[in-house]
């Protein structure tokens, strides 16, 4: 479903109640909302706030923005000619698209090494950047605040940084390399409206 949609499943969704938004064989998405939160978490607002699951058989956890961001550049490392489709598609996908259907036919491409299915990966894209769009509340130089995320999702994707360097910028709290975001970006004086696709793939100096 697209972005609204899923929204509007977020926003429905009854407190301490877990809803599989997605399955794929032995592996579910799925999305929470605890009626008491803990102490790190009370300037959130309690309506708003949802949690993302991901049930692996037995195995139940909460992923974080990094088993995206990895998933995809381990990916790209074997199938390097399906960088721009896959920059594309998540790119679409932070557009509000459905995730299903932008992905509908790279799943059947092969690659050496993921941690995930792409569909599954496409949701919990989706709902990642629901979660920020719905839930964010602090002060951000961006403008869209998931620009931040996205930024991020380009980066891992396009940049031949070692992935460990990359994992580290991130849980440093650094911000994306310009290049994937200045543009798009309306608190950056750079801001341009109505940009092509795949825009930070060209010379943007």
């Amino acid at each position: 479903m697209d972005k609204v949609s899923m929204l509007d499943v977020v926003k429905k969704l009854a407190f301490d109640n877990k809803h599989t938004v997605y399955k794929e064989d032995n592996t579910e998405v799925q999305i929470f909302r605890p009626s008491v939160l803990s102490k790190r978490f009370k300037t959130y607002d309690v309506k708003k706030n949802f949690q993302i699951w991901l049930k692996e058989g037995e195995r139940e956890f909460r992923p974080n923005h990094l088993r995206v961001m990895i998933d995809l550049n381990l990916r790209i490392r074997s199938r390097k000619d399906l960088k721009e489709r896959l920059l594309a598609a998540f790119d679409n996908i932070f557009y509000g698209r459905d995730p299903l259907k932008e992905l509908k036919d790279l799943k059947e491409e092969k690659f050496e090494h993921y941690l995930n299915s792409l569909p599954i990966i496409g949701v919990l894209s989706q709902l990642f950047i629901i979660e920020q769009e719905y839930c964010y509340h602090r002060e951000s130089n961006f403008d869209p605040p998931t620009l931040f995320y996205q930024g991020w999702v380009r980066e891992f994707i396009d940049n031949p940084k070692e992935i460990d360097n990359l994992c580290m910028s991130v849980c440093s709290g650094q911000p994306p390399l310009s290049k994937y975001v200045a543009l798009e970006n309306k608190k950056n004086r750079n801001f341009i409206k109505n940009l092509e696709s795949l825009w930070y793939l060209r010379d943007n100096e």
